[in-house]
């Protein structure tokens, strides 16, 4: 038997187990145990649904074209969001937010005013202040203040917006990182990107709305569920690209299996997936049908898309770039590139910002400047390309950690640690935006004379939500999704729209 003989052979077999599983006595009890519970939860949870406004908005759902685009019900500005996550917080102290009094109280004694009552990872006993490491000034027409970790990025603060004053209530890694993304600090929400891509669809059918790019040697701490799409169709969900090697798992056909002999597996699955609709009309599966027919797609269009070799020398320049490498740079290619072809929502997330001071790779004074280096250029790049192209008015960038660093150093058990370092802080962090229809060369929010707290323009996770998607066209506070008998949204019960920073 030659090898497409037997790989149709093989597809034959699952296709008779297929359908033997489908009527079964055994998967019929299965799927109406699950069914007959899910509706007892729904009419048990159905009063809550007055929790939240009778006016929702509607999303033009069609489960068999999930990604088709849609328009907005409000005007938005921008069309699409490249998220650059920083994970393990960057220390806001280091890199945007100078305080000369902490330079001052450098070595001294922790006040006691700053340990009472509060929470810290590591820090415990009376740790000693701790004093920027790292040289200020004022950059462009702003007057914005940059370390001299990011001289390249210095050349860009009248095209961004600085969030000063954020704020967290959570000061580990995980549920932080959940909190951003998902607007829940527990698992099992969706996360931003589906819901923009739900709300939106994508303007390339041959690609994911959703893409993921992680650089960094390791996931974000809460691993892929901050990019999971929770309770919403499974085809909102993130699709990670790589850009080393294939850019997505398994995109090649394996030996012996041409393209039709592909074609044919995937119409004689569809087949099956078809019947099943007909038996218990789950618009899950038609979802699922059109995430095989994309996946067929994606075969010829994602490595064509992934592949930077081709960009003009200039460009690899301009951001650093290491083709046939994983590196940050690679990635902000790519999120331009994608963000040319349609893709709604792109996330990058970069490991290794957690700066302790308990080994060099997690210092102030070395690595926090390497990686401060290796992401420095790209970034400047990704704004300075996007706004040639005419993208950047359009495109929503955005910046930022899960939360940011004490003014005190870290000192773990009690004991000094041999690097420079701060331990998480809750209190106040920045973040940054740039493009989408925000102000340029603005500053909202401020901390105290040592960076420990936010004094004004105080802002949240659930703020940052709201605004993000008001620049995308929607209301944050009628745009639901219905969910064991009550509509949830991304924000939860909280959020507002920061209208300071709007354009």
């Amino acid at each position: 038997m030659t090898r497409d003989e037997l790989n149709a052979h093989r597809l034959i077999k699952e296709a008779h187990e297929a359908n033997a599983r489908l009527h079964s006595r055994r998967h019929f009890l299965k799927e109406s145990a699950m069914g007959l519970g899910a509706l007892a939860m729904g009419s048990l949870l159905g009063s809550c649904g007055n929790l939240f406004s009778a006016k929702q908005t509607r999303i033009a759902y069609d489960p068999a074209h999930p990604l088709l685009p849609k328009s907005p019900p409000l005007v938005g500005k921008a069309k699409s969001v490249i998220y650059l996550h920083m994970a393990g917080a960057p220390s806001q102290l280091e890199l945007f937010d100078f305080k000369p009094e902490l330079m001052k109280m450098d070595g001294q004694d922790c006040p006691p005013s700053l340990l009472a009552g509060k929470k810290f990872a590591f820090i415990t006993g009376v740790p000693k202040m701790l004093g920027p490491q790292a040289v200020f000034a004022k950059h462009g027409q702003s007057g914005a203040l940059v370390s001299d970790n990011l001289p390249h990025f210095s050349t860009m603060v009248d095209d961004v917006t600085f969030l000063k004053a954020v704020k967290t209530d959570q000061f580990n890694h995980a549920p932080a990182q959940l909190l951003v993304h998902t607007g829940s600090p527990r698992l099992g929400r969706p996360s931003m990107g589906s819901w923009v891509t739900y709300g939106l669809g994508s303007e390339n059918q041959n690609l994911p709305g959703y893409v993921v790019l992680t650089s960094g040697g390791s996931f974000p701490d809460a691993g892929k569920s901050v990019w999971g799409s929770g309770f919403l169709p499974s085809v909102y969900q993130g699709v990670q690209c790589r850009s080393e090697g294939d850019p997505v798992l398994f995109i090649k056909d394996p030996d012996g299996m041409n393209r039709d002999l592909r074609k044919a597996s995937i119409e004689a699955i569809n087949k099956a997936n078809e019947q099943q609709y007909q038996e218990y009309n789950d618009p899950e599966i038609l979802s699922r049908i059109a995430q095989y027919e994309m996946a067929y797609r994606m075969q010829i269009s994602a490595p064509e898309v992934m592949n930077i070799n081709d960009e003009p020398a200039y460009i690899h320049e301009m951001y650093g770039t290491q083709p046939g490498k994983a590196c940050f740079a690679n990635n902000v290619l790519l999120a331009r590139k994608l963000v040319e072809k349609g893709v709604r929502y792109i996330q990058l997330f970069d490991w290794g910002w957690d700066a302790h001071g308990d080994n060099p790779h997690n210092s102030l004074n070395i690595g926090l400047k390497n990686k401060c280096r290796s992401i420095d250029r790209p970034i400047t790049a990704l704004l300075l390309d996007l706004k040639q192209r005419g993208l950047l008015e359009e495109t929503l960038v955005v910046w930022g950690g899960e939360f940011g660093r004490t003014p005190m150093m870290e000192n773990r058990n009690g004991i000094q640690n041999p690097f420079k370092g701060r331990d998480h802080h809750t209190e106040a962090f920045t973040i940054w935006m740039a493009g989408g229809g925000v102000k340029k060369g603005f500053t909202h929010g401020e901390t105290d004379e040592i960076g420990y707290s936010a004094i004004s323009g105080k802002v949240d996770a659930f703020d940052i939500q709201a605004t993000i998607l008001n620049q995308l066209g929607f209301d944050h506070e009628q745009f639901t999704y219905p969910f064991q008998g009550r509509p949830f949204r991304l924000t939860d019960v909280a959020g507002k729209v920061i209208t300071e920073i709007v354009a």
